[in-house]
């Protein structure tokens, strides 16, 4: 099996190739510019690395959503073209769950945010529970506080009333870590760089899984997650 990664679900950019469990390649960057700058230059890139067919990948797993309205968009975009193309399935990647996926086998509550900006996040809390525990194999990702934009507030009431241990990542820790610090009533760390910011091998990777269960969408099914309205959305509403 071979899945194609693509996250550009927030600044970061990443594209990534996983073949029966084994990375073989991932390109991600975290810079400023538009992702349709760096989504197709990176696949291009990582298939004159590897010499990729693309022909011979089975399904493309994105990020998505929740995240940037405008990085959602140029995924969607890019993954439909994709995948019209090659004729391709979508599969279609909570943004959340695979940042909690590149924690892989903690115990310790997983709580991936991301800044949505007006002091709120997009959020959830994910457990990695053992689905045949006499032989401790098959961690699988289970919810435990479903995503939601939510005020940071609110974030922190709902992780201390878990009271378990919990890592927090994602590009909403540098702007609340302060709060964070402050209102945490259980144990926590702040996972390091590497872990702490989307990567396509965990799209890619969690992708598998998915693909796996036959959860897939055609290329012309596949609509981004945005979780709320758009500012541009709110703002018409607010004047009419």
């Amino acid at each position: 099996m071979k899945i194609l990664g693509m996250d550009s679900s927030g600044l970061v950019a990443s594209v990534a190739i996983v073949e029966d469990g084994v990375l073989l390649a991932e390109y991600t960057t975290d810079y400023k510019k538009t992702h349709s700058q760096t989504l197709l230059p990176m696949l291009d890139e990582i298939k004159r690395m590897i010499e990729l067919d693309m022909t011979s990948i089975d399904a493309i797993a994105t990020s998505a959503g929740p995240g940037s309205f405008t990085g959602l968009r140029i995924g969607a975009a890019t993954v439909k073209g994709l995948g019209l193309a090659l004729n391709k399935p979508i599969v279609e990647v909570p943004t959340l769950e695979g940042l909690a996926w590149n924690l892989w086998g903690t115990d310790r509550v997983v709580c991936p945010m991301m800044d949505a900006r007006r002091n709120q996040v997009y959020t959830a809390a994910y457990e990695f529970a053992c689905e045949r525990c006499d032989c401790g194999t098959g961690l699988q990702l289970h919810s435990l506080i479903p995503e939601e934009a939510m005020d940071v507030v609110e974030m922190i009431e709902q992780i201390n009333a878990l009271q378990r241990p919990v890592v927090f990542l994602g590009d909403g820790v540098p702007v609340y870590q302060e709060f964070i610090k402050t209102h945490c009533r259980v144990p926590y760390v702040f996972a390091p760089a590497g872990k702490n910011r989307q990567r396509a091998a965990s799209v890619a990777a969690l992708g598998a899984e998915y693909y796996a269960r036959g959860e897939v969408v055609s290329a012309a099914e596949h609509q981004p997650t945005y979780l709320r309205k758009s500012q541009a959305e709110r703002e018409a509403e607010a004047k009419a």
